[in-house]
């Protein structure tokens, strides 16, 4: 039978274990000369992409690679082939033992099935032979279960094909653990009448769709050799570490990735002590096994640091192609969390793991360059440059704020929620911050008025009736949930759980839509202007002037710029609830058909995958919640009023005995609402459960049952902060957050 100090011994325990963790021994990689090699020596040794083809294919095999990749020809089989048989000598070299097409459906995770590099042959003796094979067509597709994958009734549930395809496009690679190494090749997943049932496909389609409509327009500008354009990315992710015999305490921490109940720590964040200040050495201990493993895998991680709240940290890479630099963040998703479990920690990638501090984000750093690897978001050294990027920045303008109800939908997650809006997150309103002097100069050209900075901050644009563009200083807005940053935007609102396939692609779309009207109205006023230049200016004026309502330089957490952006006619959409609804609209969603990134029923699959996500997201937080409550919080209670009861008040002063019946009123005052409030709980929980429809649930979710959730979290943390520390059952805030400072 469990005493009633068991719990909190346990607690301690794992506090004890907490602090006096022992640190794990990185692998290190050593050179030929038995030294630890410099990253250099071993980076992306465990993937197999384009350099490693050039070295290992025939000269025609890799060629017709290269058209594969540049103008989407079908591969041929003889090369297929060749390019599997390197494949296969070089993995079974590196000790894998297992092949697996790694895709990314639609439940947010990615999937693999593992299939040995063996073929069975008959020898003349009747005796089975095994051998290592590997085929071109193993290479290219791959056939796994779909019935149990999400596709928003776009196939019968008899109708479970499904199709991977290779995507050549993304490094093939190796994953290796205690247990072994396994090939991992980068795939799309699609059902059998060739529906998108991931989200790789769009994003593919989207860099498409921007190199189809972003050519078309610079051509008409004078980049009349421009073959393609690149959409860029680097994503910067956020995240908690902590330790593992802490969560293993916590429920809500298993089930749901943060924590339902827990009284605010009397120190958190509020010293701003532990953003950039030193790394606790368990912590980089972490952190450096982490980077070993990312540098194998070709992931250019260059950054890493505490973040603002406690137990937060941050890795940030180096920009790459956006499918690739979509595809490495999922990976190192996935070698964050397996490492920190080889350090005794868990990693919590939820938006919001503590109420009351810093949730996560993950800064999605985007930009676009053409073939030539100029960046068209940097002013150059010419006229000509530097007139193509104020026409591009205002295609970009025109794409948030045409589309702006449409990216907000696409960060939209329970989980999210939570973030948007606080102290470190952007709110929920899309809008655009360019800086101080970047709004000038459009306001400017809206108005045919100029402007000079000062000599050291001019780039000189060379063009008579331009302005001068400037460097701006302007500190950074972390209010923006898009703000520009020097040559990139950042999409800070993206959630820190977050695939970024699916934001980017909208975000792709968007701008491709822009492209598309940019080069219809350009076409026309041609028609109309003496100059090629006179008619850029004039485009690029009128397209300032139509999306100057998204761009806002102010607070944006406060009440005025909510009125403001009401105003403004801006997209206000709170909830993810509320969000989820602009996918189900087909006007605010028709260039993403337009541009085909998705189809009619792809949408539709999307909305109801998403809707019926957050139902279950809330269902599982809220029976958690009950249990928790039920299990965990009201025995603690009970136990104390028994303990205060038990004091006899006839040998306390009179003073102390009133003292005491006004301690023991306050708890039963508390534990009367935590009862009320989970009896009324229940009940919605239980009212919501009866709905058939899934809208319906996820808006009487978001209505009804996540304000009562919230009123019985507020009882249950005064409840936490009146009961004994011997009593309460569960891993407090301060343990949590602050024992890796204590290692």
């Amino acid at each position: 039978m469990m005493t009633e100090t068991t719990s909190s011994n346990q607690r301690y325990s794992s506090l004890r274990s907490a602090v006096h963790a022992p640190l794990r021994k990185i692998e290190k990689m050593t050179n030929i000369h038995g030294k630890q090699a410099a990253i250099s020596e071993y980076f992306g040794n465990l993937t197999f992409g384009l350099a490693q083809m050039r070295e290992k294919l025939p000269r025609d095999a890799y060629q017709s690679l290269l058209k594969t990749l540049d103008h989407g020809k079908k591969l041929q089989k003889e090369t297929a082939e060749a390019i599997a048989s390197a494949i296969k000598e070089w993995a079974v070299m590196k000790g894998a033992t297992h092949f697996c097409h790694w895709f990314q459906p639609m439940t947010g995770l990615t999937a693999e099935k593992h299939d040995a590099f063996i073929s069975i042959q008959h020898t003349n003796h009747s005796e089975l032979r095994v051998i290592e094979r590997f085929t071109g067509s193993q290479l290219i597709q791959g056939e796994p279960d779909a019935s149990s994958f999400p596709s928003g009734g776009m196939r019968s549930t008899f109708e479970a094909r499904g199709y991977t395809a290779w995507d050549p496009s993304s490094p093939i690679f190796i994953m290796e653990d205690e247990s072994g190494k396994t090939l991992c090749i980068p795939t799309v997943f699609f059902g059998y009448h060739g529906q998108a049932l991931d989200n790789k496909m769009p994003l593919l389609k989207s860099v498409e769709a921007l190199t189809t409509e972003g050519c078309e327009f610079l051509r008409l500008i004078g980049d009349v050799d421009v073959r393609r354009i690149n959409a860029t990315l680097g994503a910067e992710q956020e995240y908690f570490l902590i330790d593992k015999q802490f969560v293993a305490l916590r429920p809500d921490l298993i089930m749901t990735g943060r924590t339902l109940l827990g009284s605010a720590s009397p120190r958190g964040q509020q010293l701003e002590d532990h953003y950039f200040g030193s790394i606790p050495t368990r912590v980089r201990h972490f952190m450096q096994d982490v980077e070993h493993e990312l540098y194998k895998l070709g992931i250019p991680v260059k950054t890493r640091h505490n973040e603002v709240a406690p137990s937060q940290f941050e890795l940030a890479p180096i920009f790459e192609d956006v499918n690739i630099s979509s595809d490495h963040n999922v990976l190192t998703m996935e070698v964050l969390k397996r490492g920190a479990l080889r350090h005794g920690l868990v990693c919590l990638l939820h938006e919001k793991p503590f109420a009351g501090i810093n949730g996560s984000g993950k800064h999605n750093n985007w930009s676009m360059s053409n073939d030539k690897g100029e960046n068209l978001l940097e002013p150059g050294t010419t006229p000509h440059q530097n007139l193509r990027f104020l026409a591009v920045l205002s295609v970009i303008l025109k794409a948030v704020f045409d589309h702006a109800d449409v990216l907000r939908a696409s960060i939209a997650t329970p989980g999210n929620d939570h973030r948007l809006g606080a102290n470190e997150a952007p709110p929920a309103i899309i809008s655009v911050f360019l800086g101080t002097m970047l709004g000038n100069i459009l306001d400017d050209i809206e108005t045919g008025k100029v402007a000079k900075a000062t000599e050291s901050q001019i780039i000189d644009l060379g063009v008579n009736k331009l302005p001068d563009v400037s460097k701006d200083y302007t500190d950074r807005n972390r209010t923006s949930p898009f703000a520009f940053t020097g040559n990139k935007f950042e999409f800070r609102a993206v959630g820190s759980s977050a695939n970024v396939a699916v934001p980017m692609a909208i975000l792709n779309a968007a701008v491709a839509q822009a492209f598309r009207e940019a080069t219809e109205k350009l076409k026309e006023l041609l028609k109309e202007k003496p100059t090629r230049d006179e008619a850029v200016m004039e485009m690029t004026k009128q397209f300032v002037k139509h999306s100057k309502a998204v761009r806002f330089e102010g607070n944006g957490y406060s009440d005025e710029w909510k009125a403001q952006a009401k105003k403004r006619g801006l997209p206000i959409l709170s909830s993810s609830a509320e969000a989820l609804e602009v996918f189900n609209d087909t006007k605010a969603t028709d260039f993403l058909v337009q541009q085909k990134v998705f189809s009619k029923e792809e949408l539709a699959s999307r909305y109801h995958i998403n809707v019926e996500r957050y139902v279950k997201t809330l269902d599982i937080e809220l029976l958690t919640l009950i249990e928790l409550t039920s299990s965990h919080v009201i025995p603690a209670v009970e136990r104390q009023l028994i303990e205060l009861h038990k004091v006899n008040g006839g040998f306390l002063s009179k003073s102390l005995a009133t003292r005491h019946k006004e301690r023991i009123q306050a708890l039963e005052d508390v534990f009367g609402e935590i009862l009320s409030h989970l009896d009324l709980l229940s009940e919605i929980v239980e009212m919501i459960a009866t709905k058939s429809d899934e809208t319906e649930k996820m808006n009487a979710l978001a209505a009804t049952a996540q304000p009562a959730a919230a009123k019985l979290r507020h009882a249950a943390d005064r409840a936490e902060q009146l009961v004994a520390d011997d009593f309460w059952p569960l891993p407090k805030y301060r343990e949590m957050l602050f024992a890796n400072t204590l290692s």
